[in-house]
């Protein structure tokens, strides 16, 4: 074996080592992208929670707002029927100057219509000798009478209706001092 060739095999025999960089310098690189990834990881998934938070609650108020509207569809209708129900009322007050048989069709109407609307939930405010209560009045008209306790309702002047809960018209009364 010639010289070259010795030198040649021990080359390919003994396989050359290379000089590797120390990775201690890519850790660092590393360790901040996985850093940087978690922090926006969590933001995101804050993100996400606070999202379906927020969808959570406009459904839930949507909901609630729906259920108001169909509860009180026709109150718009009512409100327009308890002007009718004044006249009636007036009309049969007036029953000394006017046919028997003329007023008692009036009645008949009269009776006939208050129990539609009880059908649908509308009530009258029972105030007469009541004690005032403004959520449910207005007082239009004030008196002195030292017999009666004061804040009572003396005189209905207009009478209140509540739809289902909710006062729609409130009566407009007398009340003592």
């Amino acid at each position: 074996m010639n010289e070259k060739e010795t030198k040649e095999e021990k080359k390919t025999s003994q396989p050359e080592v290379k000089e590797e960089k120390p990775k201690k310098a890519k850790k660092p690189k590393v360790n901040k992208e996985v850093e940087k990834l978690k922090e926006e990881n969590s933001t995101l998934s804050d993100k996400l929670l606070r999202t379906q938070a927020e969808l959570a609650n406009i459904i839930r108020r949507n909901g609630e707002e729906r259920e108001k509207l169909l509860k009180y569809d026709g109150e718009e209708f009512i409100k327009n029927i308890l002007p009718i129900i004044d006249d009636f009322e007036r009309a049969i007050e007036m029953d000394t100057t006017t046919d028997e048989k003329y007023l008692s069709g009036f009645k008949l109407i009269y009776a006939n219509l208050l129990k539609a609307l009880e059908k649908f939930e509308v009530k009258e405010i029972e105030c007469m000798g009541k004690e005032f209560d403004p959520y449910k009045m207005e007082a239009v008209l004030k008196e002195s009478i030292i017999e009666e306790e004061p804040n009572i309702v003396l005189a209905v002047l207009q009478k209140g209706y509540t739809y289902k809960d909710k006062v729609i018209r409130p009566a407009m009364v007398k009340v003592n001092e």
